[in-house]
């Protein structure tokens, strides 16, 4: 099979596109064949170009933190797909053996060692790529495979943030940070679409701001130009907002909008690769009694309600570029040029 495959740290061209053996399913394993695999800023970029350490990847590396595709052939003891399904995988799955019934190959309860496909096994810039069936999730067939991989990186950790996380519930106010980005446009739709919050939208120009109003957004806010706090409390008759939903840690930008949370406000994040380290003011944190969480991740039970939400067109997420296998470097390259751009993806049917 075709693969991108890296054997060093360093620039884009060490991802390169080759012939590797094709993978074979191990007991418990099931085998996709990918038709769409996302290009991810940190997990994929930053990890090729060796910032990304402390994730102990196994080279060479074939990366890819995600995939959609169509079910190629099963191991032994899988029964619960069947050649021809449509699938996704993606994050952390087991390293070793494992049944279906989450059993490892001693016939206890797996508790060995667990890795992020793409990094700690290999990954969907692939044509094949074998999984745990136990890590696999089923798409509905009206989904197009490339929205099906975008959807399976980004919606269930927004859907996790604002439902689970933040609570946000029909008619709170909730400010959607990075309204341009990946998880930020996923979020506006879910806040608006599903849950029916009053959704402020902010980024840093008026396009990519604007670009929340597209997407359902009530109010967008350019907080390059607009004092932020400032608008938000005018919008919201000076009580803020209850929910800040914010994936970047702006630490020029996110005190100014922590100040505009209202009375027992909730702060949730699961990114930080504008900062980390952001000041707070601790007053306003304890006088107004909001809860700050951190969660990355996502459950397994919100999926189906992520692809189904997708399906039914509640959720169309943004993708900028769609490119072949072949084209990986370049896909890295482009991201380094303009991190802020939509999601790109690779689909290696196209070459």
């Amino acid at each position: 099979m075709k693969a991108a495959i890296f054997r060093e740290y360093g620039p884009p061209d060490v991802l390169r596109y080759e012939d590797v053996p094709d993978p074979q399913p191990r007991f418990g394993e099931v085998r996709i064949r990918v038709r769409a695999g996302t290009v991810n800023r940190v997990l994929d970029v930053a990890l090729r170009r060796g910032e990304q350490m402390q994730r102990n990847a196994q080279l060479p590396c074939i990366p890819g933190v995600d995939c959609a595709g169509v079910v190629d052939a099963v191991g032994e003891g899988v029964a619960k797909w069947k050649v021809g399904d449509h699938v996704a995988a993606a994050g952390g799955m087991p390293l070793d053996i494992i049944s279906e019934d989450g059993n490892g190959a001693d016939g206890k309860p797996y508790n060995g060692p667990r890795g992020m496909m793409g990094i700690r096994r290999p990954g969907g810039f692939a044509e094949l790529v074998c999984v745990p069936s136990t890590s696999v999730v089923p798409l509905p067939k009206t989904l197009d495979f490339r929205e099906a991989a975008v959807v399976m990186r980004h919606c269930p950790t927004a859907w996790n943030l604002l439902f689970n996380v933040a609570q946000l519930k029909a008619g709170e106010w909730v400010l959607i940070m990075g309204a341009s980005g990946n998880l930020g446009t996923v979020g506006i739709q879910i806040a608006k679409n599903i849950i029916g919050a009053n959704v402020i939208a902010t980024a840093g120009s008026r396009a990519r701001a604007d670009l929340g109003l597209k997407l359902g957004a009530d109010h967008a806010i350019d907080y390059s130009t607009q004092n932020l706090k400032e608008e938000i409390l005018k919008i919201t008759n000076g009580k803020g907002v209850n929910v800040i939903y914010d994936n970047i840690a702006n630490p020029k930008v996110l005190p100014e909008a922590f100040h505009a949370l209202g009375y027992e406000g909730r702060l949730v994040t699961a990114g930080a690769h504008g900062g980390p380290v952001v000041p707070i003011d601790f007053f306003h944190l304890y006088d107004r009694r909001i809860t700050i969480k951190g969660m990355p991740g996502s459950r397994e039970e919100d999926l189906p309600k992520c692809f189904a939400a997708a399906a039914e067109g509640k959720i169309k997420v943004q993708i900028a570029h769609i490119l072949p296998l072949s084209q990986a470097a370049q896909a890295h390259r482009m991201m380094e040029a303009d991190p802020g751009m939509g999601k790109i993806v690779l689909d290696p049917s196209l070459g």
